[in-house]
């Protein structure tokens, strides 16, 4: 469809500009901020995403006075929310990734990506959709679960950005801070 043509092309384009970007984001800002770059970009999208669904009715003159329903809005905030999340991640997340088994010993940067590509991100993703369905199940239907998985992004996220920061302090500490 159009849609998801325009959406694949924005992807493609805002992550671009971030590649561009994200080397002088690492220079100027260090590891820390560019690591944090990311579960910020999804928390502010995320806020504005659960915010339209949960309290359209209050959103609905704003939509009105641009020609569309809180419901579009909805849809075009959690397009731009994937967009930016991704673009984010494969410009910054992903690097500050690999950028921290650097100061590692051989040994451990080997154990240390496997349990993260073997072990985590599977355990995440199934983990997600997992919640997802026990959450439907268990509340009958989507829309009626959003709240909840509203909460459930907040919590992750305050738990992202706190082992962000203490990744950042340990990163710091074994490069002497010249690398972040």
């Amino acid at each position: 469809s159009m849609f998801m043509g325009n959406f694949s092309s924005a992807t493609g384009s805002v992550t671009l500009f971030m590649m561009l970007i994200g080397r002088t984001i690492f220079e100027k800002f260090g590891w820390r901020k560019a690591a944090l770059v990311t579960p910020a970009m999804i928390g502010v999208t995320g806020s504005a995403f659960f915010a339209l669904q949960l309290f359209a009715p209050a959103f609905a003159p704003l939509a009105a006075a641009i020609g569309t329903t809180p419901l579009m809005l909805s849809v075009l905030v959690g397009a731009a929310q994937n967009i930016l999340s991704k673009s984010s991640k494969y410009s910054l997340f992903d690097p500050c990734k690999e950028m921290a088994y650097i100061p590692l010993d051989q040994d451990s940067k080997t154990k240390g990506k496997a349990a993260v590509d073997v072990i985590g991100n599977p355990l995440g993703k199934s983990g997600g959709s997992m919640i997802q369905q026990i959450l439907i199940f268990g509340v009958g239907s989507l829309a009626a679960a959003t709240p909840y998985l509203a909460v459930i992004l907040g919590g992750l996220l305050v738990v992202w950005v706190k082992a962000a920061n203490s990744l950042a302090a340990q990163f710091e500490a074994a490069t002497d801070g010249s690398a972040a």
